[in-house]
């Protein structure tokens, strides 16, 4: 049966196969370099210079800190290779979104995308944008929160801000003009960073070489402790024990799976990544086995450097900054400062980079604005993008992008259980398909990553209601203006146009 365009023969119901998938005009100009440097640039950008400061508070314990970090990176990895799969049996522009409209249908698919573009995505680009700002204002004071431009009473804009907002302008700006521009930025900024976290890895562990303090933050076995501060600013220990040690290991997961989170983008752009039947699943493991032993060799830095009680308590959770100070002296913070701008400003490209993609399937799909599934004359989304862009600035400015990052986290894990859940349904459901990489270890390795990934949510309900509770309010919100869409909706004429 040949497919008709929309409005004339009703299209045949297969919602798996939408029809933007051969019609989309983008270019496949992306190769596995590319696919690499994009999931590992999006991977690295603030996060692994700060989370572990109250990973450390969480836990008080070297063992259990870097078994919280082995465990986010065994996770990630063990969900890239359940994706590897999905992306060679579909690998078009939108990625995730469109595995689980395949498994799930549309309505999933929906309340997905509008997480993703509601806090998911762009809350993450806001973040990053902060992040990037701050530290920028370690060299230029001017540019600091303290500097407010704007006093409206009920909203105060500053400087910080504003700079935030700029580099977000400036990066969707410099990606509509074409994914090559986005591509050389995002392997130049990427290589920098990576070659700079190693640099800071190996020079972290030869000035700690004979210190004795690596020795001594492991001296205390896998005794786990947790921090507390009273009122009067007395800070104390306490020893964990049994059910207390596994929830506080939960909520420290949630720095380290914040500093892993990202991989997935490189499934977004499947429609511009050359044989992407092999290239996104090997993008996807090679970028997060590199990144999983960059993090860990980090924290064992981190820990030759600095006592566990220096970690926990590094000003401001800087605990890159304090460790590079051990190593340069009072040139430890701008050179830590220095490279976080480099990371953050290149994760920020590969973030908004992909982002634009997902929303350009959605719009193919009718689910959003029409114009974001067009491309421009450089063959990108960019409406998709500008939009993203406009969105990702009112968050900086709300001041909350903080609480986002909470039950962002949250919303990422609960999709990323959907979509893996969805690899066993297409296995059952379609047994014959085209599969040009089988996932590793199924349905084993799958099936313990649902269960890893579904303990620390509920831990997260637990332990902290409201932001997790807001990350449902949000994905619920989702479903509900699907279904009242969907009931809006003018149903398409028959052949005799009534």
């Amino acid at each position: 049966m040949a497919l008709a365009w929309p409005g004339a023969i009703p299209m045949p119901r297969v919602h798996w196969r939408p029809l933007f998938s051969t019609m989309t005009g983008f270019k496949r100009s992306l190769g596995l370099l590319d696919g690499v440097m994009l999931v590992a640039g999006s991977m690295i950008g603030s996060g692994i210079f700060i989370v572990s400061a109250d990973m450390m508070r969480q836990l008080g314990s070297s063992y259990w800190v870097m078994l919280a970090w082995l465990a986010s990176g065994v996770m990630t990895v063990l969900a890239a290779l359940s994706y590897g799969e999905l992306a060679g049996m579909m690998p078009k522009a939108g990625g995730q979104y469109v595995y689980i409209q395949r498994a799930f249908g549309k309505l999933p698919a929906f309340m997905y995308g509008w997480t993703v573009f509601t806090v998911i995505q762009t809350g993450l680009i806001a973040a990053v944008a902060v992040a990037f700002a701050k530290y920028t204002a370690v060299f230029f004071p001017v540019l600091g929160a303290d500097n407010i431009l704007l006093d409206l009473g009920f909203l105060k804009i500053n400087a910080t801000q504003v700079l935030a907002i700029a580099s977000i302008v400036l990066l969707t700006a410099f990606n509509v003009r074409g994914v090559e521009n986005g591509k050389v930025l995002q392997t130049s900024f990427t290589l920098a960073k990576l070659l700079a976290l190693l640099a800071l890895i190996v020079l972290g562990l030869g000035v700690a070489s004979g210190t004795g303090v690596l020795a001594a933050n492991f001296g205390g076995g896998w005794q786990a402790q947790g921090f507390s501060q009273a009122a009067d600013g007395t800070r104390s220990w306490a020893p964990l024990y049994g059910a207390a040690i596994a929830s506080a290991f939960g909520v420290a997961l949630v720095g380290s799976l914040f500093s892993s989170d990202a991989w997935n983008n490189v499934t977004f752009i499947a429609g511009e990544i050359d044989r992407p039947q092999r290239n996104i699943p090997l993008s996807l493991v090679l970028g997060t086995g590199i990144v999983t032993l960059l993090y860990l060799l980090a924290n064992i830095a981190y820990m030759a450097l600095l006592p566990n009680d220096g970690i926990a308590h590094a000003e401001a959770d800087r605990v890159g900054a304090a460790a590079a100070a051990v190593i340069f002296g009072n040139k430890g913070a701008l050179i830590m400062a220095g490279l976080i701008m480099v990371s953050t400003f290149g994760c920020n490209n590969g973030i908004i980079l992909s982002g634009g993609r997902l929303y350009y399937a959605m719009a193919q799909d009718g689910l959003f604005f029409p114009k974001a599934g067009v491309l421009n004359k450089a063959a990108v989304p960019g409406f998709a993008l500008w939009v993203q862009c406009i969105w990702a600035s009112l968050l900086c400015l709300s001041g909350r992008y903080g609480d986002l990052l909470e039950y962002t986290m949250f919303a990422s894990l609960l999709f990323y259980i959907v979509t893996i859940a969805g690899l066993f349904v297409l296995r059952r459901r379609e047994p014959n398909a085209e599969r040009p990489y089988r996932t590793w270890g199924y349905p084993v390795l799958p099936a313990l990553y649902i269960a890893g990934a579904a303990a620390f949510c509920m831990n997260l309900l637990w332990r902290k209601p409201l932001y997790t509770g807001m990350g449902l309010v949000i994905v619920a919100l989702g479903g509900l203006v699907y279904l009242v869409r969907t009931r809006m909706a003018v149903p398409p004429r028959n052949a005799s146009g009534t």
